[in-house]
């Protein structure tokens, strides 16, 4: 029999209804192949539980992933439960039971290895393992959590150390679309896309898998399928680029709003003046997206422009305040009202014309493009936050995404 991996977030198992649903699922799946169900906490649940930690002042520890972690073992529990109840032989895991083993770094653990061998041995007395997310065990003996979404990363790596057959991630949503069909009504669901772009929809602010997840799936060539819980229909699937997926020239279009940026106003123009703005920044778990270094008239001086979180924003005012002597700049401007727009496809890397084609579209609404970045296969722009709607859409058509 082939193996699947099939994983469900947390509202998939929100509630009992929702877990009998899942149930539902993996019996029609469990008929034809052998199973390995991994889940998350029922929604609201993990953020409960940071709540309490966060309300004791405790920073990452044993403790703490121990706290975290116990969820899982709730969403388990109840889905075997029923499984056993419909006459399926199953089992509840816990991830060290598998092992799953980790690093020492409690709250964002990374996966080091996972015994296939245990795997195997429960395989001979059952059809379906009902395996928590989100967890494994460190060399030392403890329990250790791999950062919110880790459920994404938990149901990959199984199904990379198994060699299963794919991985259903079954989310809120029933697929990947061209943009968020909140904002654009005509996006449509695309059938597959390639790991690459996934990544970049998932970095610019797409939350439908976990980056993590996603790297390790074309690490180890993993065909990952997102799809819905509630309608059943087929679902969108991640695979390796073929040559139809070049000759799209985007294939969709990501967005956040979460966007502000610092400007500093004349800077003296000479080595090590970048590294001066990012060093403290860097010390303070602060990333920066996109950067801009403009000239002055004079030729001596620069403005430097860059992004953070709006979060961050206050943060990094504060940093820069206070190495204004070393940095030499004479003041700041900020702006915490932008958005960032990107379009993404691996066809940027053989047609030419894309940049242009975007900002004319952009400059036919009238919308103002405040910082330009691009890579390979994406090119990003920072705009005023109310014009985003009106820059999906307008991008929508102009690449010819709109569905029929």
């Amino acid at each position: 029999m082939n193996l699947i991996v099939m994983k469900f977030g947390g509202t998939s198992v929100g509630n009992i209804d929702n877990i009998n649903n899942v149930a539902n699922i993996v019996e029609k799946e469990s008929k034809s192949n052998k199973i390995i169900v991994v889940l998350s906490a029922m929604a609201g649940v993990t953020n409960q539980l940071q709540d309490y930690l966060e309300s004791i002042d405790s920073e990452p520890s044993p403790e703490n992933d121990l706290v975290l972690t116990s969820g899982e073992q709730v969403s388990v529990g109840l889905l075997s439960a029923i499984l056993k109840k419909k006459g399926i032989r199953s089992i509840p895991l816990l991830g060290w039971q598998i092992p799953i083993i980790t690093d020492e770094y409690h709250e964002k653990a990374k996966i080091l290895n996972i015994d296939k061998k245990n795997i195997d041995s429960y395989f001979k007395k059952v059809d379906v393992i009902v395996l928590a997310g989100f967890q494994g065990i460190n060399t030392r003996g403890f329990i250790t959590s791999l950062g919110r979404g880790g459920s994404d990363t938990t149901a990959v790596a199984i199904a990379a150390a198994t060699k299963a057959q794919r991985c259903d991630i079954y989310t809120d949503v029933d697929g990947v679309y061209t943009c968020d069909p909140r904002m654009v009504s005509k996006a449509k669901k695309l059938e597959k896309i390639s790991y690459e772009e996934m990544l970049e929809f998932a970095s610019l602010g797409a939350k439908v898998l976990q980056t993590r997840s996603i790297e390790m799936a074309m690490r180890h060539n993993v065909i990952v399928q997102v799809l819905s819980s509630q309608t059943g229909a087929k679902g969108t699937f991640l695979t390796k680029e073929d040559k139809k997926m070049e000759n799209e020239l985007v294939s969709g279009i990501a967005y956040t709003k979460d966007e502000a940026n610092i400007t500093l106003i004349n800077i003296l123009d000479k080595p090590g003046v970048a590294a001066k703005i990012f060093t403290p920044l860097s010390k303070n778990n602060i990333n920066v997206d996109m950067i801009v270094q403009t000239g002055s008239e004079n030729g001596k001086n620069i403005n430097f422009t860059y992004t953070v979180t709006r979060k961050d924003l206050n943060q990094a005012i504060l940093i820069m305040e206070k190495n204004k002597k070393n940095i030499k700049f004479e003041r700041i401007i900020t702006n915490n009202s932008l958005a960032k727009i990107s379009i993404i496809g691996l066809g940027m890397r053989t047609h030419t014309g894309v940049a242009n084609k975007m900002f004319s579209a952009l400059a036919s609404e009238n919308i103002n493009i405040h910082v330009i970045s691009t890579s390979e296969i994406k090119i990003s722009v920072l705009i005023n936050e109310e014009l985003i709607k009106k820059a999906l859409k307008i991008l929508h058509t102009t690449f010819g995404l709109d569905s029929d």
